[in-house]
């Protein structure tokens, strides 16, 4: 993800002001995790995690006097709706991500009392195929919000800034690279969900739920190449086609709450997020009407 962006480079007012500061580090730390981000639950609690300091310390840059008068005084200005603009877009964004894990843990908790129900191969195979057609259409709906955050990314911030004021210019930078961070974070978060064992993959993906079953791949240590979403593909896959016996059926049970835990953990951040950027989107509102 590293080469998708540029440094750029912020140049805050007051640089000795303690909130301009603690904006610049946590820009920083989150462009640090954005280079070296992979494809696990954990990776992404961490960037939502950074995520929600970085909204913590914006409000600071906010709540200051100058940005105050500054934002006021332009208000109407093309380049300050850009901004309200791009805070609903993300708030929206997070919402229906949100939802898209709310889908996918009661799929999941569905599927998992399933299996503990279960009353033969039929009935697994049923329980399983109502669960692939869900991540299907999840999946397929996950990608369509990518293009269009790519798109969105794209078009975001390209309105000038030099005939303004330098403090105006500097906080419309920074609300700029913290909306773009947002549309970058919420793009792995939904890749995230997109892993698939598609038709084209069906050799792959049996050859690694083969090697799962002998304990070769471990899923308790998350890689590169393999996610909780991913594991319990590869369990779904060795109970199906190689049977349902006690210890593939105690794998797959593993796998679906290792899958929750890590849903839930997501879910949790996202929430944070959600209420961090409610507060922010209030707080330029409140500038803006004054």
């Amino acid at each position: 993800m590293a080469s998708k962006f540029n440094v750029r480079s912020i140049s805050l007012p007051c640089r000795s002001h303690p909130s301009t500061i603690r904006v610049e580090e946590e820009l920083s730390k989150l462009k640090t995790w954005e280079g070296t981000s992979i494809s696990t639950s954990e990776s992404i609690g961490t960037g939502l995690s950074l995520l929600e300091d970085l909204y913590i310390c914006l409000e600071g840059l906010l709540n200051m006097a100058s940005t105050h008068q500054v934002i006021s005084h332009h208000q109407g200005e093309k380049c300050v709706e850009e901004i309200l603009d791009g805070t609903l877009i993300i708030l929206d964004i997070c919402g229906i991500t949100r939802d898209t894990m709310l889908q996918i843990k009661e799929n999941v908790q569905a599927l998992h009392s399933a299996l503990r129900r279960r009353k033969g191969d039929s009935s697994i195979e049923k329980s399983v195929a109502e669960y692939n057609f869900f991540t299907k259409k999840m999946k397929k709906n996950a990608k369509k919000l990518i293009t269009s955050l790519k798109h969105m990314e794209s078009k975001f911030g390209v309105s000038p800034l030099l005939d303004f004021d330098h403090h105006l210019c500097a906080v419309l930078r920074v609300l700029r690279e913290v909306i773009i961070l947002n549309l970058s974070i919420f793009q792995f978060l939904l890749t995230f969900l997109t892993v698939s064992s598609s038709k084209s993959k069906a050799t792959k993906w049996l050859l690694v739920s083969k090697l799962m079953h002998k304990g070769v791949i471990s899923c308790e240590h998350d890689s590169e190449n393999v996610n909780e979403l991913q594991c319990v593909e590869a369990a779904l896959s060795t109970l199906l086609n190689e049977g349902s016996n006690g210890e593939r059926m105690q794998t797959t049970h593993e796998r679906l709450e290792a899958l929750e835990n890590a849903i839930e953990n997501v879910e949790n951040g996202l929430e944070r997020v959600f209420r961090r950027l409610i507060k922010t989107r209030a707080s330029l509102l409140n500038i803006i009407s004054q």
